[in-house]
């Protein structure tokens, strides 16, 4: 990125926090004080999906964690970090796993091309992949199949938020906490509900339940 560029970004960045201030004269001096956002927000790195604008909140209102392919992995702990802070201190009462169609990371999973070190990361999407095979040699063109894995790949990172231990702790303990897969199309700038939302220990398997500190075998069962 050239000199030029940089000075831009500065500049752009004065630009929006006095049209900011000119707006709300407070913003700023309440944003400081404390973050109360209701929403945690999940998705891809892609640079074509702003969490904030999508949902046309303001910065303060989403707490939001970005990697590639919007992926929920159990030994991730940057991911596991970012989880626990909203749903322990910042109370969050919505987690967001927003995936996107076209997704580059969920292509270069499905293709098979050796792309170095990111490869064992996308390898948790193989994995999505092959537990629905059946459904990809149902489809006739790569796009399709693609679309669809983007959109599995969503709906199997919402049950692995869901299996964590900071999400069923919240629940045990009577947390309003709900957890929800969306995916974004970047074609006309719509999201769409997966219907795969969760809100409480029932609706996982039994065997990836836990037993919480904060309630008794017979919560659980």
């Amino acid at each position: 990125m050239s000199r030029t560029s940089i000075t831009e970004l500065f500049r752009n960045n004065r630009e929006w926090a006095r049209e900011v201030h000119e707006a709300d004269p407070d913003f700023f001096a309440k944003l400081a004080a404390q973050q109360s956002p209701e929403y945690l927000w999940i998705g891809c790195s892609d640079s074509r999906v702003p969490a904030n604008q999508i949902v046309g909140l303001l910065p303060g209102e989403v707490f939001v964690h970005r990697n590639v392919a919007n992926m929920v992995v159990h030994t991730d702990f940057n991911c596991l970090t970012v989880l626990q802070y909203a749903v322990d201190v910042l109370k969050v009462k919505h987690v967001l796993v927003v995936g996107h169609y076209n997704c580059g990371g969920v292509r270069a999973a499905y293709e098979d091309a050796d792309n170095g070190m990111i490869d064992n990361w996308l390898r948790n999407i193989k994995d999505v992949q092959f537990a629905h095979q059946e459904k990809f040699d149902a489809l006739d063109s790569d796009d399709e199949k693609v679309d669809l894995l983007c959109e599995l790949n969503v709906m199997s990172q919402v049950a692995n938020v869901c299996r964590t231990t900071i999400v069923q702790n919240a629940w045990a303990r009577g947390q309003q906490l709900d957890v929800h897969g969306w995916i974004y199309r970047l074609k006309d700038g719509l999201l769409r509900d997966l219907n795969c939302s969760a809100n409480s220990v029932e609706q996982i398997p039994e065997m990836y339940r836990v037993i919480s500190k904060h309630s008794d075998l017979a919560t659980l069962r």
